[in-house]
């Protein structure tokens, strides 16, 4: 008789969200939404009306609520994501900062670490018109400027080390057996390109995990009812200190060394970032730190591997021609260095 596995999630019951809610002084209605999030559990939560919600919010107003993935991290590292979202907010930048309730923004509740925000509506670009990308530039451009201002004390430094051997480690024991050498080897290339290029003195306060995904478009009308269209990214879970570089190249429809469409888009996102902010002086990290990403993504599936939920989501991650593809992505940015 085999025994199912346990996610670190079932205790997270309906009455435990609901709990959680009203021990912040919140009263939900008992209507409940989870919306996808695969590291953590996320809930759009009807709720009463409430001084923090606010009349816009309208009739039926509603939060969100986020639970932890508890041991990721700790309670200060959690604590640096939200101060750098309220830095932002306090800066006028669009940002989704959470609730600050019981004189705290995240609280641990029946061993979950918690917390509230408030609920933002927004669109996922499909594709980015003209003019577009440069808006997003700026929008990036101010996000780092107030996160070169101070480090994040608790959260990883984006290196070789932290997102890349780490995760090469781990998935000596899951590559495919025939692929294991050659993605070793241009993994390996990658990283020591990496550790000989990054100067941790460029360092700051970063998004990322900036991806299309994460970046949400809105819509406002003025008192004409002129609408005005304005960018905002959300889930800062990933933030960490690293070099504002790996904060573009998510953003791109494909490699900037030899994809045109690609090479344009960066052009105009750059374009958007001048006018704010200094460009970087190394861009010519943006396939490398691309190649980490790989590396690191397949890292993380495989660290979260005992949790039931990951792989119903990943059901090819052992297969051959997962790693075969895999391989040749890797192979391709190690050639190019």
């Amino acid at each position: 008789m085999t025994t199912s596995k346990r996610s670190v999630f079932d205790d997270l019951t309906p009455d435990l969200i609901l709990s959680a809610v009203e021990s912040s002084g919140f009263v939900p209605t008992g209507e409940v939404t989870q919306l996808n999030s695969y590291e953590n559990r996320v809930f759009d939560i009807k709720v009463e009306p409430h001084e923090l919600v606010g009349p816009s919010a309208g009739a039926r107003p509603a939060i969100i609520a986020k639970f932890y993935r508890p041991g990721r991290w700790s309670l200060d590292a959690i604590q640096d994501e939200h101060d750098f979202l309220l830095d932002l907010k306090n800066e006028g930048i669009s940002a989704v900062a959470p609730f600050r309730t019981q004189d705290e923004t995240v609280f641990l509740y029946d061993g979950f670490p918690t917390t509230l925000f408030p609920k933002t509506a927004g669109r996922m670009p499909q594709e980015f018109l003209k003019g577009e990308l440069e808006q997003v530039g700026r929008l990036l451009a101010r996000i780092h400027n107030v996160g070169a201002r101070r480090p994040a004390k608790h959260r990883l430094t984006l290196d070789a080390e932290t997102y890349g051997y780490n995760a090469l480690d781990r998935l000596e024991q899951i590559v495919y057996p025939e692929m294991w050498n050659r993605y070793r080897d241009a993994a390996e290339n990658i990283l020591d390109y990496l550790n000989d290029e990054l100067d941790p003195r460029d360092n700051i306060r970063i998004h990322g995990d900036c991806h299309k995904g994460n970046l949400l478009q809105s819509s406002t009308r003025d008192e004409r009812g002129v609408a005005t269209d304005s960018f905002f990214f959300v889930d800062f879970d990933d933030a960490c200190n690293g070099p504002p570089v790996q904060d573009f190249f998510m953003l791109l429809s494909g490699a900037s060394d030899h994809d045109d469409q690609a090479k344009i888009e960066l052009g105009a996102l750059l374009s958007g970032y001048e006018e704010l902010r200094a460009l970087p002086d190394n861009l010519h990290l943006l396939e490398a730190l691309r190649g980490l990403r790989i590396l690191h993504y397949s890292g993380w599936i495989a660290a979260r591997w005992e949790d039931p939920f990951f792989p119903s989501l990943f059901p090819d991650f052992h297969s051959y021609n997962w790693w075969a593809s895999e391989c040749l992505r890797i192979e391709q940015i190690a050639a190019g260095l």
